[in-house]
């Protein structure tokens, strides 16, 4: 075989051959016994190879091939003696086409599902596009519950995904920046950002960290967030994932940037800060002082979920006279009976909650919630009445969990979940003090944390008066910086 190199870049790509069957023969190496390989020779009227048409069963739309690639080749082809690649491409209309030269984008074509036309004598080939990906359709979202507001959601199509932003922020600045993540899945990803509004050196950050990740597969965004966030030893999530196409289109107007993953139907937004997971579309789209009662209450369920059985077992091991006679009382009869430490007894009654918790996730839908509905309140009446547990231990334990059920995004569910056992542990050992220690620890933490060198716990740490205006509570559109407007152009009334 004959080759040909030309640097382009710091890379460098193997040319194109000019002989029509040594580039068919390289072709079935590279793909070997591949039963989805469709190779088919259009010969001429003097029964004269003279083009190939190549692409992957599958993932191509059939009917634009015979179409408006097979039928109009074939009629030049019977219509005179030598073909030019320019005459292919007039004659395809109905598809978008395009040229290369190397084999690197040949066969990234093929596998993108292009249909490749090789020419005897030619060291090009034509790329017509004929794609075909099977995607469900457009529905409502399954992790983040809709009340107020448009019912659609993302799916595994990222062009699908890409319209779905176009539709919401119909803008010229709207930039759409495209690689390729993954040495064997080689999985599209797209970075969304507003020119103008977004910061150019956090837009050139994220995707310099795309650029630079080395591994071999990407199947969902976590394999992208975690690959790219700022820390990558805390538990505490740096990126903002969702599958709502108005949460994106509201950050990305606030000028944050969004990462779109191929065959998933998360976007992740970065950057973000710790008070953003406490957010929802539904804030914006309800009366201020509703929204704000709301945030509130999330924040205080957040508290609850951290520190009710912390500070129970603390009080009730370690600091028994800061509890009121009467209550005090009350527990200690409850407990007369139960054979265990009060930490074990509290972490018996939390580890069953959380296999009902993952039992109902991982059973049918049809009968999940049922049975881990069902399942805590037998198990719960059971252990106080076989004398495992107390009362009061499974309230507790129960309103932790409960409280959990209202964090907006799954990644504060799993972050309240391992926190609530470290305050535990730390309480066990010794009592307040640990948990006073870990609250530090805890916000100490959060306030060193930077996403894609922007703090972390803004507008708290730093202190932003004018960020305050947007965290635990939402004040009026009016009293709201153009900045810091979380509702895209595009969704607001027209004052005509």
């Amino acid at each position: 075989m004959k080759e040909n190199n030309r640097d382009l870049g710091s890379d460098t790509f193997k040319n194109i051959d000019e002989d029509l069957q040594v580039n068919l023969d390289h072709i079935k190496d590279e793909f070997g016994i591949s039963s989805d390989l469709s190779i088919r020779i259009v010969n001429q009227y003097n029964n004269q190879t003279n083009l190939a048409i190549i692409h992957l069963n599958g993932i191509v739309d059939e009917q634009k091939i015979n179409d408006h690639i097979l039928e109009p080749i074939i009629k030049i082809c019977n219509l005179q003696p030598a073909i030019e690649p320019d005459e292919i491409m007039n004659n395809i209309i109905l598809t978008k086409t395009s040229t290369i030269y190397s084999w690197d984008k040949l066969i990234s074509s093929i596998l993108s599902g292009d249909t490749i036309i090789l020419l005897d004598n030619e060291k090009k080939a034509i790329v017509a596009s004929t794609q075909r990906v099977e995607s469900r359709s457009i529905s409502e979202p399954t992790s983040q519950t809709v009340i107020r507001g448009p019912k659609d959601s993302f799916n595994e199509n990222i062009s699908q995904n890409i319209s779905l932003i176009r539709f919401r922020i119909q803008n010229k600045n709207l930039r759409v920046l495209s690689t390729k993540v993954g040495s064997v899945t080689k999985t599209d990803v797209m970075i969304m950002y507003i020119e103008g509004i977004a910061d150019k050196a956090i837009v050139n950050e994220v995707y310099s960290r795309i650029k630079k990740i080395k591994i071999d597969r990407v199947l969902e965004s976590n394999y992208i967030e975690e690959l790219i966030q700022d820390n990558k030893k805390t538990i505490l999530p740096q990126l903002l994932n969702t599958e709502r196409p108005d949460v994106v289109a509201g950050n990305l107007s606030e000028g944050r940037i969004a990462i779109f993953i191929n065959g998933t139907p998360f976007v992740l937004i970065c950057p973000v800060n710790f008070i953003s997971f406490f957010h929802t579309p539904e804030d914006y789209y309800n009366n201020f002082y509703y929204s704000s009662l709301v945030r509130t209450l999330r924040v205080i369920t957040f508290i609850i979920n951290l520190y009710a059985s912390s500070l129970y077992l603390a009080l009730t091991t370690h600091h028994q006279g800061l509890i009121p006679t009467t209550l005090l009382v009350s527990l200690m009869a409850q407990r007369e009976k139960i054979p265990f430490p009060a930490v074990f007894e509290i972490l018996l009654m939390e580890i069953a909650f959380e296999i009902l918790r993952e039992a109902g996730i991982r059973m049918p839908r049809a009968i999940g919630p049922a049975v881990s509905i069902v399942g805590a309140l037998i198990l719960g009446q059971a252990a106080v009445d076989a004398g495992f547990v107390s009362a009061a231990v499974v309230i507790i334990v129960a309103t932790s969990a409960i409280s959990s059920f209202t964090f907006p995004n799954t990644s504060t569910m799993n972050l309240a979940r391992i926190l609530r056992f470290l305050f535990l542990f730390s309480s066990a050992f010794i009592g307040l003090l640990g948990v006073l220690l870990m609250t530090l620890t805890f916000l100490l933490h959060l306030s060193s944390l930077r996403s894609f060198g922007k703090p972390y716990f803004a507008p708290f740490a730093p202190l932003e008066i004018d960020g305050l205006k947007d965290s635990f509570i939402r004040t009026s559109y009016s009293s709201m910086e153009k900045e810091q407007d979380p509702i895209p152009s595009s969704q607001k009334p027209n004052d005509s």
